[in-house]
């Protein structure tokens, strides 16, 4: 990439630029520094790449992408040392205030200013949790109250205490990481709280969470006020069929799940965005509406687990030397747009496009579970395809729907919607 000056920053001109250095940005860099040979510049504002795994200090990375299981730091690591390895510059501790594709970014970091200009943009920012002032639950605000990110950031980054007794609000596959979090930092679960009428993780995962951390996994109930003045002192919960209420004692509470996409510069850049799940519209592609932009991983399915994220900067890598091999003779997606109908809450890709999405599915959100789901697409009134699927749609989880289901879609044609029923 070649540097120059402009203004009081200084130029920089990859010829891709990936903001994000999580699993979907650093796959993404690897494949195009890599093989393709292209000037991939990753911007990542943590103080180390490698995204949420760095701080999951558990096993269970990897078996999709690496087809291995690994614990979330050396996978993270992996990620890195491979990008790094194929000739991808990684700026770290670096935080990208502005971009847009006309425009490039502003970054700035520990060496000062920088305009960035790319002949390509992969944005790769992620998603996080709902914290507890965004779920507005009413009470009081002492300490002793965590997100999963920040409890494991404090617990395994820094080495920092935690409390001695905690519930855990949510019931889904990250709550079970900051249930071994906890475990680490020597502070007892009491209480697993979860609204829904069964835990939202797969239920073999949960029998046996049960069993190992032998904590109650309490169902159908949330958390309505926050007792405590300087440290947390309890938790209030609410029976949702019933309106009972009772106390459970803690001075941890970690919220977990309900996931948001980070998508300020998103936003910022002008990018259409789904209006349920803010994430960035794409195509199968991970084309977003702007062209040279393109967006992956859990920034726009938040969230899916590390691995896939990192399928997705695989999957991206191809459209990515389409478009800068031949900018003119692809434009951005204007094809029909998927919609979701309830029970879906949101699904992507949102819009149609040839060929299919990473690894063949269309990724979904549900607010109640069905057991047994059948999925009917239309568009303009004609039904593209029905299936009964083997795996159940659960809320606090993605739901998978094969991407050819959608393969008789027309671009020019109206919304493809789509559908779900069937048995609890």
């Amino acid at each position: 990439m070649s540097t120059g000056t402009a203004g009081p920053a200084t130029l920089v001109t990859p010829e891709v630029l990936i903001v994000g250095g999580g699993p979907a940005g650093l796959t993404a860099a690897r494949v195009l520094a890599g093989a393709h040979r292209r000037r991939v510049l990753v911007v990542e504002r943590e103080r180390q790449a490698g995204g949420i795994p760095r701080h999951c200090d558990h096993t269970g990375f990897g078996l999709r992408d690496l087809r291995r299981v690994l614990s979330g730091p050396s996978y993270a690591g992996r990620l890195v040392a491979a990008a790094e390895e194929a000739g991808a510059e990684i700026w770290d501790g670096a935080t990208v205030t502005s971009w847009s594709a006309e425009h490039g970014a502003e970054v700035t970091t520990p060496r000062g200013l920088f305009t960035v200009r790319a002949g390509a943009t992969v944005l790769a920012t992620g998603a996080r949790e709902r914290s507890r002032p965004a779920r507005m639950i009413p009470g009081d605000r002492p300490e002793g109250i965590y997100t999963t990110g920040l409890l494991q950031n404090l617990v395994h980054l820094h080495h920092g205490r935690v409390g001695e007794q905690a519930v855990i609000l949510g019931a889904e596959l990250v709550s079970w990481s900051a249930a071994l979090t906890l475990r680490q930092a020597g502070c007892d679960v009491v209480a697993m709280v979860t609204a829904h009428e069964r835990p939202e993780s797969y239920s073999a995962l949960t029998a046996l969470g049960r069993r190992a951390l032998r904590f109650p996994v309490i169902s159908g109930h949330r958390v309505v006020r926050i007792i405590g003045r300087d440290r947390l002192e309890a938790v209030e919960l609410e029976n949702a069929a019933t309106g009972r209420r009772r106390l459970q004692g803690c001075d941890t509470l970690v919220v977990t799940g309900d996931w948001v996409p980070d998508v300020e510069l998103a936003r910022s850049g002008g990018l259409d965005l789904d209006r349920v799940s803010r994430s960035p519209v794409v195509d199968s592609d991970l084309r977003t509406s702007v062209p040279g932009g393109f967006a992956a991983g859990n920034l726009i399915h938040p969230v899916d687990t590390a691995d896939v994220a990192a399928l997705d900067g695989r999957h991206v890598a191809r459209p990515v030397l389409r478009w800068l091999d031949d900018p003119g003779a692809w434009p951005s997606p204007e094809g029909a747009r998927v919609v979701a109908r309830p029970p879906l809450r949101w699904i992507s890709p949102g819009r149609v496009a040839a060929g299919a999405p990473p690894r063949s599915r269309h990724l979904s959100w549900v607010d109640r579970r069905i057991g047994v789901p059948v999925v009917t697409v239309t568009q303009d009134g004609r039904v593209l395809g029905r299936r009964r699927l083997m795996w159940p749609a659960a809320p606090g989880r993605v739901f998978r729907i094969p991407s050819d289901l959608f393969a008789a879609a027309s671009p020019a044609g109206g919304d493809v919607v789509v559908e779900v029923d069937g048995r609890p």
